[in-house]
């Protein structure tokens, strides 16, 4: 019984302690050294909107090209010394890059382009135009290969494109939900296969609107399509003359702890250790591999670390290695089979990446498995920036986005500031907080003043006594 007197004495010296003047100030110092660590975020932070924001690279023994897309688009080349060779941001997004075959230097991109002014090819602003351009980053000579125009603006974009000859591409075509070959020279569609025609419109996101988001497609060497359905959740096989192959699915709707919303798989054959698609398990936080066992996909190998969110990309390279680009972690980097990060760029928010001189994607990489690789799901990511303030906001993010839906958090992180990373994002969360509790504050002593009361429904017995309204917190 004295023991909890004691314990009662205790709680009531430290209530009694905590009053209104001192809330305020604290309150106040919080939102003072947050919005400071924010501007110091904005004055330093990265942005590659322009070239003169581009940071150099760790060198390599190869060209890396790297693609950005958010609230601007950008397309970056590396040399192997790690000084910036190429940068272009004349178009609104950048996704798919890949090499030209047997053209040095030379890429072939898919961009989009928001049109805003009413005109020939936009009656109704917003519109879309997508394009397909080949760009040598040497001579930064751009040539445009196909234009075309969508009345829509939101999910009217291609986000991916595959070379089959000189005269065919296929496209991963967002705004109508499909896949298609198409003739270059002609114009014409060769063939098509709708998301329709295998899944039912009430599952996925909304229709019509971003329903399937078809975000990536792949050529076989069999003859076979790879199709990545983000808002499925699932990568699909398709022949282009019977359809889809239902057996050979990987993931299933809603099924997310296989993959959520997932973007640009890469097949591994059979002659490198597959068949095994690496994949990018974009609202999971990791990147996956699945190898094929006895009809049926196993997972093989995932990696993370506490700083990954929201990775786009991931292509397994000749030497074994695995390059990634993460665009919530604002990064892009290599990680060896040991599982360890051996080349790292900081970037606003890159969405695909290559290594031009290794062939094209995972073109030259075994599976997982072959390599003998190592899963990673966590541990040391390079701290919140090296300073102990930057470190700690790391930390209370993680905090914060193990509370949060991993899609609410990168809404926020992906409509936010360019320069708000894993630290900065740590503070905003603290800031929201702190403005939150002081307006509950604030409103409670209002109501109270005006003699409206709130009771809790456990409370002590025993009045600890009325002090000054304006003096104790109780009050």
């Amino acid at each position: 019984m004295n023991e909890r007197s004691g314990v009662g004495e205790a709680f009531d010296r430290v209530r009694s302690g905590i009053t209104r003047r001192r809330l305020r100030v604290a309150c106040l110092v919080v939102l003072l050294l947050c919005g400071a660590y924010l501007a110091y975020g904005a004055m330093t932070g990265i942005t590659t909107a322009t070239e003169a924001g581009v940071p150099e690279a760790p060198p390599t023994e190869n060209h890396t090209v790297v693609t950005e897309s958010a609230k601007f688009g950008t397309i970056i080349a590396y040399a192997p010394d790690g000084s910036v060779a190429y940068y272009n941001n004349s178009h609104t997004k950048y996704f798919d890059v890949d090499p030209v075959e047997n053209e040095s230097l030379t890429v072939e991109y898919v961009a989009v382009d928001t049109i805003h002014t009413e005109g020939p090819n936009c009656a109704s602003p917003p519109c879309s135009r997508n394009v397909i351009e080949r760009a040598n980053i040497s001579t930064g000579e751009v040539e445009r290969v196909l234009t075309r125009y969508d009345h829509r603006e939101n999910a009217a974009e291609w986000h991916d494109h595959v070379r089959v000859d000189e005269d065919h591409v296929v496209i991963a075509d967002m705004a109508d939900n499909q896949v298609f070959m198409l003739d270059t020279e002609t114009g014409v569609r060769e063939w098509a296969w709708n998301a329709q025609s295998d899944f039912p419109v009430d599952e996925g996101g909304p229709y019509p609107g971003d329903w399937a988001h078809i975000n990536d497609v792949s050529m076989l060497d069999d003859g076979r399509v790879m199709v990545s359905l983000r808002n499925q959740d699932q990568v699909v096989f398709i022949d282009p003359e019977t359809g889809l192959d239902e057996s050979w699915t990987l993931g299933a709707e809603g099924a997310h702890d296989i993959q959520y919303e997932q973007h640009n798989p890469d097949y591994i054959p059979e002659e490198r250790g597959g068949p095994a698609v690496v994949v990018a398990d974009s609202e999971n936080g990791r990147v996956e591999e699945f190898q094929r066992e006895d009809g049926e996909w196993v997972r093989t190998w995932e990696w993370s670390d506490d700083r990954m969110q929201w990775p786009r990309d991931a292509d397994r390279l000749p030497n074994g290695n695995t390059l990634i680009t993460d665009t919530n972690g604002k990064r892009l980097i290599e990680v060896n089979p040991e599982g360890e990060i051996v080349w790292e760029v900081e970037l606003s928010h890159p969405y695909e990446a290559e290594r031009i001189e290794t062939g094209d994607e995972s073109a030259g990489g075994h599976s997982a498995q072959s390599l003998g690789y190592e899963s990673r799901t966590g541990g040391e990511s390079g701290g919140g920036g090296g300073s102990l303030a930057a470190d700690a906001m790391a930390e209370i993010a993680d905090v914060v986005r193990g509370l949060l839906p991993s899609r609410v958090t990168n809404a926020i992180i992906y409509i936010g500031p360019v320069w708000m990373g894993r630290p900065e994002f740590g503070a905003a969360s603290i800031a929201v907080l702190t403005g939150l509790a002081w307006g509950a504050a604030e409103t409670r002593w209002a109501l109270r003043s005006r003699g409206i009361g709130f009771r809790l429904p456990v409370y002590r017995g025993e009045s600890a006594g009325e002090g000054d309204g304006e003096e104790t917190e109780a009050e």
